[in-house]
């Protein structure tokens, strides 16, 4: 944290945009919750890595990883899996995901979720929450609950 003094002769606190994020003309500082990536990605290329899988987007990366005599199958965003595996690999990051989405509610709240998506997908600048709704789909939080923290925080988004 840094106190910057402008031409302006205002005071601004410079604070790294990796740590916290600015909403509001009243300079209200919000810690910037994690994302759900960042809860369970080490847990997921764990899971990968165990099954054997890899990702491939092409014919080349595909020879290169491969191993002889293994059937391997397609899964998703070009992930390949060794067919013996998919199955399993396929429930065990269903159930990484799960465990993410509460990990990330218990550490930022439901409020704090919504107001990360909610700047996320930039919807006080369009006026459109439809890219928050898809993002939290899994989260149980509904549209209603959205709407209420977008009207809450969005007359005090814009800056002066």
């Amino acid at each position: 944290m840094k106190l910057i003094k402008q031409a302006s002769g205002k005071q601004t606190i410079k604070i790294s945009k990796k740590e916290w994020i600015r909403i509001g003309k009243k300079a209200k500082w919000y810690k910037t919750a994690k994302y759900l990536r960042e809860y369970i990605e080490d847990a997921q290329t764990k899971a990968i890595d165990e099954a054997g899988a890899f990702f491939a987007f092409s014919n080349k990366q595909f020879n290169e990883q491969k191993q002889e005599g293994v059937q391997y199958v397609k899964l998703m965003a070009g992930l390949i899996c060794p067919k013996e595996n998919a199955k399993d690999l396929v429930e065990k990051l269903s159930e990484i995901y799960k465990e993410g989405i509460k990990l990330d509610l218990a550490e930022n709240g439901k409020e704090g979720v919504i107001k990360r998506e909610l700047s996320n997908h930039e919807c006080y600048y369009t006026g459109d929450i439809s890219g928050c709704e898809e993002a939290l789909s899994d989260y149980g939080i509904t549209k209603d609950e959205i709407i209420k923290v977008y009207r809450q925080e969005a007359p005090n988004h814009y800056d002066d």
